[in-house]
């Protein structure tokens, strides 16, 4: 990474409980030739949240105004929960306006799933569902695989991406548009404005601390809402953070996954880490991407998002 750039960071969600990782966070971007903007957005509370909403809009909605230049990247401090109430309140029209010939890049993921699909479905405004400054910058170990390829996806029009997947995975090749995030985010949305309409969709989710009938249900509600018609396939991420009672009787995440994987009607591919967890990959939203499975490993290809050259 030899380019450095202008960070702006916005709490559309909960707020930072933790300062230290704030300020780890902010030092090691700061260290690696970065500028930072908006630190004021982590000693922010109001609540659960990182401000008012009318605060919280107003760090999104300022990108809109033609009068102040826009940064190279506008990153999300922390998930939670929050950025939903903020979403009839962003001036869609202007972010469209300033954002149809920019390449700033907005980045999180997460509650921040909301964002992403809102702006796409109104502006047609792509992102990166990638790390964030508290629990990825600013963790007690920097992770090296998220920050690297964080910044190869960021500075490339091109982002290739491989893993493992798990034992009995069906081989497959499609091509769609890449979108999606966190699994409840995502369910949020189901029959409001804010969810895209995407055909010949590649789905990502991902989630964390919801008991596994709580996550087969969601993926169920994605499928009978129609959501999953228009999509060739669907890649899960971490599905982590799950307990087994007694009444579960041995149903844990697998079997949810593997219920729901065998009614669902499309290919669903396993083993990447995104989102939720200490290692990550950054994922485009609303990209083109082709998939290919092959002998127990995945390849995705993922080209027309925004980037800094």
């Amino acid at each position: 990474m030899s380019k450095r750039f202008e960070i702006r960071l916005i709490a559309p969600s909960g707020y930072a409980e933790d300062r230290a990782a704030c300020q780890r966070g902010i030092e090691r971007l700061q260290a690696a030739g970065h500028t930072v903007l908006g630190t004021h957005v982590v000693d922010r509370v109001s609540l659960r949240f990182a401000g008012s909403d009318a605060e919280r809009a107003a760090d999104i909605n300022q990108l809109a105004n033609p009068d102040l230049p826009l940064p190279d990247v506008v990153m999300a401090i922390h998930g939670g929960y929050g950025a939903i109430s903020l979403l009839a309140h962003l001036d869609y029209e202007g972010l469209s306006a300033r954002f149809v010939e920019s390449s700033c890049v907005l980045v999180g993921h997460g509650d921040f799933t909301v964002i992403q699909c809102a702006l796409y479905a109104r502006c047609r405004i792509g992102s990166l569902f990638g790390p964030m400054l508290v629990q990825d910058f600013g963790a007690g170990y920097l992770r090296e695989n998220t920050w690297r390829h964080f910044w190869q996806t960021l500075q490339s029009p091109r982002t290739d991406i491989s893993w493992l997947c798990p034992d009995g995975q069906q081989d497959l090749h499609t091509e769609g548009t890449l979108w999606g995030g966190n699994l409840s985010a995502l369910c949020s949305l189901i029959g409001t404005p804010y969810l895209p309409v995407i055909e010949d969709g590649i789905l990502y989710v991902e989630e964390t601390g919801e008991q596994a009938y709580r996550v087969e249900r969601m993926l169920y509600e994605l499928s009978l809402s129609g959501v999953l018609a228009t999509q060739r396939a669907i890649i899960l991420g971490g599905l982590g953070g799950q307990r087994v009672s007694e009444y579960d009787n041995g149903y844990d995440i697998e079997h949810a996954l593997d219920r729901f994987a065998a009614a669902c009607g499309i290919p669903v591919v396993r083993g990447l880490a995104f989102g939720h967890g200490q290692d990550k990959w950054t994922l485009p939203f609303g990209a083109r991407a082709v998939l290919d499975v092959a002998d127990g490993t995945a390849e995705l290809l993922v080209s027309g998002y925004p980037y800094k050259a």
